[in-house]
């Protein structure tokens, strides 16, 4: 299991469009990625990162940290794709 935690930079979170960017990337990755929003520097339930209701559902708003993970032979090309994306500004 590959993990990787990263910061929200969209500036209205993952909601509407940023969380359909999300979806549609993850969606398109070798490896099933999930997603946790941290509190208190533990993560919550995950859910599916290819979906924008599990997306929204998070709750993960500008400056959230949240945690990929991935299994499996791409696990972590996966994430970082991810991640890389969520640390962007999606607003732009």
């Amino acid at each position: 299991m590959y993990h990787r935690r990263t910061l929200v930079a969209s500036s209205v979170g993952l909601h509407a469009r940023p969380a359909g960017l999300v979806a549609k990337t993850a969606a398109g990755q070798p490896a099933k990625v999930k997603i946790a929003k941290i509190t208190g520097g533990v993560a919550g339930d995950p859910v599916d990162a290819a979906s924008v209701l599990g997306l929204m559902t998070l709750g993960a708003a500008h400056g959230d940290e949240v945690e990929l993970s991935a299994d499996g032979d791409q696990a972590q090309t996966s994430v970082d794709a991810l991640a890389e994306l969520i640390a962007r500004d999606l607003d732009a």
